[in-house]
């Protein structure tokens, strides 16, 4: 079996994703920002460079991902990529995000290139907007006003479970059949924030409804919650290509990597119900 490095290992697709390769029998290595506190830990600070060949030492393959809150993408996977170049790594897979192909001077569209022209087998997974963004991100107001504020409008998402990514990317991690491609992952149909809203009404419970913002009530609303101002400029930006309407393609990509079509937001909405009964 693999040893795999697991950047982002506490996140929601990471440790979804440790879950599954570790279940699968390979040996993992979760990179942490701190200090480890288990075996199977290693410390990897992307943002100072510290830790690089020590996490990726011995390693057979990575899983990177871009870092949230960063517009730099390109500067700070740069040297993982290098050191995973260094150690021979037979395949790295990088979660990058939808879209970010659309510009080739983007950041993160920079960084994805780097990957591809590297030499290293890879694979490069943009997975659209996350259904559990409702139970983590976008929660306290749901459960303290019964309301989804964001300033998106009506515009359509094909949300998608961050355990349909992990499971693809476990596909990928592990097997070279689709080396050197990269893969738009959405989920199977596109809702607005009202259908949303219905589907976690029926499946909690309780009456929940979507309020559309301006974007400036959203960036003070993030400023609010102690996000530095840089992310949260980034995300209001973001949700601004989501109202314009970036987001309602859907794709097959999950059924061509796995083998089977992607979860249902009612799927996600019935397994995650007692995030919005609290």
């Amino acid at each position: 079996m693999s040893k795999i490095l697991v950047v982002g290992a506490s996140g929601t697709v990471g440790s979804e994703l440790s879950r599954v390769l570790a279940a699968q029998g390979h040996q993992l290595r979760k990179a942490t920002s701190r200090a480890p506190t288990a075996a199977d830990q290693v410390q990897l600070d992307v943002v100072a460079r510290r830790g690089l060949n020590e996490a990726l030492s011995g390693a057979d393959a990575a899983f990177l991902l871009a870092l949230p809150g960063h517009a730099n993408q390109d500067e700070l996977l740069a040297p993982l990529i290098d050191a995973a170049r260094a150690h021979g790594l037979r395949k790295v897979v990088l979660m990058s995000m939808m879209g970010a192909n659309a510009d080739d001077n983007a950041p993160l569209r920079r960084a994805e290139r780097y990957l591809e022209a590297s030499g290293l087998p890879y694979n490069i997974l943009r997975p659209n907007w996350f259904m559990q963004n409702f139970n983590t991100f976008w929660l306290p107001s749901i459960v303290t006003q019964g309301t989804i504020l964001l300033p998106v409008g009506t515009a359509k998402g094909s949300f998608i479970d961050t355990r349909d990514i992990a499971a693809a990317a476990a596909v990928l991690l592990t097997s070279d059949t689709l080396a050197n491609r990269d893969f738009d992952l959405t989920g199977p149909e596109a809702l607005n924030h009202d259908q949303v809203a219905a589907i976690l009404s029926r499946e909690s419970g309780r009456r929940i409804t979507f309020q559309d913002i301006p974007p400036e009530a959203m960036l003070d609303g993030l400023l609010g919650a102690g996000l530095p101002k840089p992310n949260a400029e980034l995300m209001v930006m973001l949700l601004g290509f989501f109202k314009a309407g970036y987001a309602e393609r859907t794709t097959d990509a999950m059924a061509q990597i796995t083998g089977r079509a992607p979860g249902s937001f009612e799927r996600y909405a019935r397994d995650h119900r007692q995030a919005w009964q609290a």
